[in-house]
């Protein structure tokens, strides 16, 4: 299965790489469009994941991870409809340089390829990731947590939708259907088809992943965020700051430490 699912990833890679960036923001925009419209459809399927996730005792930050509602699902939304609005990365020349005797040299953004995504109770990332690496022309496998399968399956369904409906193919964003530790080992050993993986979690789920991948990892360990408050600033907006990144949602990974 995991082999399968990582080729198929390959081969629609290269359909991906012939969309022109209105092709892509206007597939972008229909996926935005689509989960609002499927909202009902996704919290059913997250209702299934909290109801699990109570029964199994996972504490209460993974539960605010785990937990949709309309106003997360809007939120998702509006995360694609901003990367729509991002500039198109591939393509772009970054540097041109000239050799004394006239060549010019450019390095050019390029996709990657293939990305393999492995995360945990976030069942938000499916979409995030979905369309940051739709827009930035590399297909790309979610391998979440089993916490958040249901969910993952349900918003990665509604994306499909919106690529079938553009005659493109599925295997663009892939959501591994097993979360059996066995499967994540394959995944990790797919060097021919897989370009790079990003484990996105905690500290134990980031060296899990670089001590047995067989593909380069993109790595962030501890993921410490703080605030620094420089003598200049603007005191009551560092306060404002402080009071949102401490208690807006003390779950998620970018809550202030």
């Amino acid at each position: 299965m995991i082999r399968e699912l990582s080729k198929q990833a390959k081969i629609a890679a290269r359909v991906l790489l012939r969309l022109s960036e209105q092709e892509k923001n206007t597939v972008l925009l229909d996926m935005a469009k689509a989960l609002k419209e499927n909202t009902s459809a996704i919290l059913d399927a997250n209702k299934a994941d909290m109801e699990h996730a109570k029964v199994n005792n996972l504490p209460d930050s993974m539960l605010d991870r785990l937990l949709l509602n309309a106003d997360r699902i809007n939120d998702m939304a509006a995360g694609l409809e901003t990367v729509a609005s991002l500039p198109d990365p591939v393509g772009k020349k970054r540097e041109v340089t000239t050799r004394p005797n006239g060549l010019q040299i450019s390095k050019v953004n390029i996709p990657l390829g293939v990305v393999c995504m492995i995360y945990e109770a976030r069942p938000n990332v499916t979409a995030d990731a979905g369309a940051l690496c739709f827009k930035s022309g590399n297909s790309v496998i979610l391998r979440g947590g089993k916490e958040a399968l249901h969910s993952s399956k349900a918003i990665a369904s509604v994306m499909h939708e919106v690529l079938r409906a553009h005659n493109l193919p599925e295997a663009l964003i892939s959501v591994v259907p097993d979360p059996a530790r066995e499967y994540m080992m394959e995944l990790m050993q797919q060097k021919d088809y897989i370009d790079v993986i990003i484990p996105r979690g905690g500290e134990g789920l980031i060296n899990f992943v670089t001590e047995n991948s067989l593909v380069p990892v993109i790595q962030h360990f501890k993921g410490v965020c703080h605030l620094y408050v420089d003598e200049h600033a603007d005191l009551q907006k560092s306060l404002d700051i402080l009071l949102n990144g401490k208690t807006q949602r003390t779950g998620v990974c970018n809550a202030l430490e």
